[in-house]
């Protein structure tokens, strides 16, 4: 009897043992690494005029594997007093042109007045790339005369703007977007 009871005791404990095990190695493997520029907290800033329809963005290398974009972040100044809103954007990118949207859902984000890093979830979207990404925003509102000013790195890979149908790199200055990915 002590036997069959000391089995069973074995075989739950061996169960619940394996199951642990199962719940944190499934967790434990995927990676997760930050694509983009890398976050920046200092004096130098480009500005973009605050007009609907109009993008901000950065070209970014997903890898040769599909990843999951978790969380978009970016360091922004918004010197209004009003929030402004935002969706985003993830390009495909080949040569010079962006192919079609990756979102299928809209994703808002809003930059409160004051100096911040601004963070978007993006996982519940589900969004999968791979290769050369064109991460954007894109205002929702007219601000006239507004500006928003973003934080920079120098020699990073520029950026790209779009304003009247058009799709303008910047080649010196990169805002400092940048996307945390599941591997």
């Amino acid at each position: 009897m002590n036997t069959l009871l000391s089995f069973k005791t074995n075989t739950k404990l061996l169960l619940a043992a394996a199951m642990l095990f199962l719940a944190f190695g499934a967790q434990a493997q995927y990676k997760t690494k930050r694509i983009g520029n890398k976050p920046r907290n200092g004096s130098s800033n480009s500005t973009f005029a605050v007009k609907k329809g109009d993008q901000v963005a950065i070209k970014m290398d997903a890898g040769k594997k599909p990843v999951q974009l978790l969380k978009l972040d970016f360091g922004a100044n918004n010197t209004r007093s009003d929030t402004v809103k935002f969706k985003v954007n993830v390009y495909p990118f080949k040569d010079v042109t962006p192919g079609k949207n990756l979102v299928t859902q809209e994703i808002i984000g809003q930059i409160i007045p004051g100096k911040q890093r601004v963070e978007v979830n993006l996982e519940p979207y589900n969004i999968t790339a791979s290769g050369d990404i064109l991460v954007a925003i894109e205002w929702l509102n007219n601000r006239g005369g507004a500006e928003m000013s973003f934080s920079i790195g120098l020699f990073n890979g520029g950026t790209y703007h779009y304003e009247i149908d058009t799709w303008k790199k910047m080649p010196v200055a990169g805002v400092d977007f940048n996307v945390l990915v599941k591997k």
